[in-house]
């Protein structure tokens, strides 16, 4: 009977004794070089607290399998030169799954975090029904099908949505909770591939930590200001979900003392105001009012203009365009200045559609993180803007399926 692979062990739940040991010293093996760096058999062993044979001989059965690389001697100025370990980028694969609005985006990251594939906005009509849900599965099947990869080397799939996720669970609250099983289960049946969901603010601020514009920072908060607003927050390096997996509903404070209703069904949420949902209604009504803007030139109605347009008007200098952003801006920053003073983080990240208009949403935010934030405490707090973009929450989804399938820290 030929010995088992380092993936099947992972599945067995009936490991024990010397097997269930030396999977534990395999996973932080693999630990160490997803998460930290190559090293040589005398750097793991010291690290790991094991012997030399010990990890010596768990290495080449990493070796044997694929998973390990040997990436050949390391410089020395004297000495019997040792060999450099690390992952083999080709080990295994992970899928990215993001799930705006209006479209998807798809990613697939290799174990050395390299995005081999992406494609994005695939078009796409986000709707919490049955018919949006299949296409939903075929357009991910789709991609599987045509990536340079085989199944086999396919580990997991990691999905995003908006609104209240219970990651742990694979329970979707917010769209397509009209079937008992969790959500991502049904998407594993249909795709043939393991399966985990995600709130997209969490996997893009986890994308932005993991490999974006975060560097040694580990108390970070990341604002997706799309079309609605949501956050994802990262203490002491390590997401904080909450009791049931649904922190960081930032978009749903009652802000402002309005009468407009929410699609959460409640009114004066900061969504009403600061959302790109917010945006698009301001501009349509400035249209209306008779204001003038060159995205009439695409369109006959103010009913038919986008947040896209508006975002492609700004950053081509139209003037609307710029004032609504910088509007909206204020109030998302008086928001953001009230999570400075709560979290007192060191790096606040500004991501999702509308902050491709870079200074001109960020300066409005930063006006207003100055004038309502504590000094004392905004002083500490660098804001930017995210780096990965449209990547982030691929990236995010890959690398806390592969951290959920290793059990990795």
């Amino acid at each position: 009977m030929s010995q088992p692979t380092f993936f099947e062990e992972l599945n067995n739940e009936n490991l024990g004794g010397v097997a269930y040991k030396n999977l534990s010293l395999k996973k932080k093996i693999i630990a160490y070089f997803a998460n930290i760096n190559n090293a040589t058999i005398a750097d793991l062993a010291k690290e790991l607290n094991a012997s030399t044979p010990k990890v010596t001989h768990l290495l080449n059965e990493l070796l044997q399998e694929g998973l390990v690389h040997d990436y050949g001697k390391v410089d020395s100025t004297g000495g019997r030169r040792p060999n450099l370990y690390g992952m083999a980028p080709d080990a295994g694969f992970f899928i990215g799954v993001e799930v705006k609005k209006y479209h998807i985006n798809l990613g697939l990251l290799d174990f050395k975090k390299n995005l081999v594939k992406f494609v994005e906005k695939v078009p796409y009509d986000l709707q919490n029904t049955a018919p949006s849900l299949d296409e939903l599965c075929k357009i991910v099947a789709k991609f599987v099908d045509e990536l340079p990869v085989g199944r086999e080397k396919i580990l997991g799939a990691g999905v995003n949505l908006s609104g209240r996720i219970n990651y742990a669970t694979g329970y979707s609250y917010s769209f397509f909770h009209f079937d008992e099983e969790p959500l991502s289960k049904v998407i594993e049946a249909r795709i043939g591939i393991r399966t985990f969901l995600e709130n997209d603010s969490r996997a893009m601020a986890y994308g932005e930590f993991s490999s974006g514009t975060v560097n040694n920072e580990k108390n970070v908060l990341f604002v997706n200001h799309d079309h609605g607003i949501g956050l994802g927050i990262l203490i002491n390096g390590q997401l904080y979900y909450g009791k049931s997996g649904f922190a960081g509903e930032f978009g749903h404070i009652p802000f402002f003392n309005n009468e407009l209703i929410c699609h959460c069904g409640k009114k004066g949420c900061l969504e009403t105001e600061a959302s790109g949902q917010a945006l698009l209604r301001k501009f349509q009504e400035k249209l209306r009012e008779g204001f003038s803007s060159a995205v009439m030139r695409k369109h006959k109605q103010p009913e038919q203009v986008t947040l896209t347009d508006i975002i492609h008007a700004a950053n081509n200098d139209d003037m609307l365009a710029i004032e609504l952003i910088a509007e909206v801006g204020e109030k998302l920053g008086k928001g953001i200045a009230m999570l400075i003073n709560l979290f007192n983080p060191e790096l606040v990240v500004l991501g999702g559609s509308i902050s491709t208009t870079a200074d001109y949403i960020r300066l409005p935010v930063k006006s207003a993180i100055n004038k309502y934030s504590l000094s004392l405490v905004n002083n500490d707090t660098q804001l930017i803007l995210s780096r990965l973009g449209e990547r982030a929450g691929i990236i995010g989804a890959c690398l806390l399926v592969r951290n959920k399938l290793l059990s990795l820290p």
